[in-house]
């Protein structure tokens, strides 16, 4: 391996690490759509493993198209700007819609109390919520397949025109190779955060406001799109 391609290979490393840990929208959905949804830790792993795999796949297989039809950098960047705008938009709507049925759930699920008079005179009273009987019963969850399609939407933006392209210029291996790392790399950041957030987040308990937990994760999707919008 040529003195280059090593550098190469470390800012590789550097900028996946680096480019996940300081974009919070890489992580912070599926934290909060976790404990929302109570994933168990293999489900949410899955989840954001797959979800990466999207994110950065997309990106590697755009620079190997261009690389091979000897697209101009600046398509490629214009293209990938469109799809960023994409993803943005689609997390504001998936966020928006999450919300708002977030919101309607919790009014609807606000526990009362009924009251039983039994035989002996005693009058028995629980507490009750109409929808924990019927708790996500009937309804394929579809959310994982929606955080896919808007995460292979999302571009890795330093892949093509920081790695790839340099990478290219020393063979079709390097590239294959600072490609494979940077996404590793990336798809590692982001379980790592992910988990120990959500490991985290076991200990800290709601209360009245678990009802609220599906508005919060909705919440956060949408803020996510829009700070990807603004630029942030």
């Amino acid at each position: 391996m040529s003195p280059e391609l090593v550098l190469l290979a470390g800012t590789a490393a550097t900028i996946g690490f680096f480019h996940t840990l300081f974009g919070p929208d890489h992580y912070l959905p599926f934290i909060f759509m976790a404990k929302a949804r109570k994933w168990s830790i293999y489900k949410t792993t899955w989840i954001t493993v797959g979800c990466g795999i999207g994110h950065v796949g997309s990106s590697v297989l755009l620079g190997a198209i261009g690389f091979y039809f000897g697209i101009a950098m600046k398509k490629l960047e214009l293209f990938e700007g469109v799809r960023g705008d994409l993803a943005a938009w689609a997390f504001v709507l998936f966020g928006m819609a999450y919300f708002i049925w977030g919101i309607y759930r919790a009014i609807v699920n606000k526990p009362h109390q009924h009251s039983h008079l039994h035989g002996d005179g005693t009058i028995h009273v629980h507490n009750h919520t109409h929808l924990d009987a019927h708790n996500h019963i009937h309804r394929k969850n579809i959310t994982p397949w929606i955080l896919f399609t808007i995460f292979v939407l999302g571009p890795c933006e330093p892949l093509i025109p920081v790695l790839m392209y340099p990478a290219a210029e020393s063979s079709t291996t390097g590239m294959v190779l600072i490609a494979t790392l940077f996404g590793i790399v990336t798809i590692a950041t982001m379980v790592v955060i992910v988990l120990l957030a959500t490991y985290g987040f076991n200990f800290v308990k709601l209360g009245k406001l678990e009802r609220f937990a599906h508005a919060l994760a909705g919440a956060i999707v949408l803020l996510s799109g829009i700070a990807i919008l603004l630029g942030l």
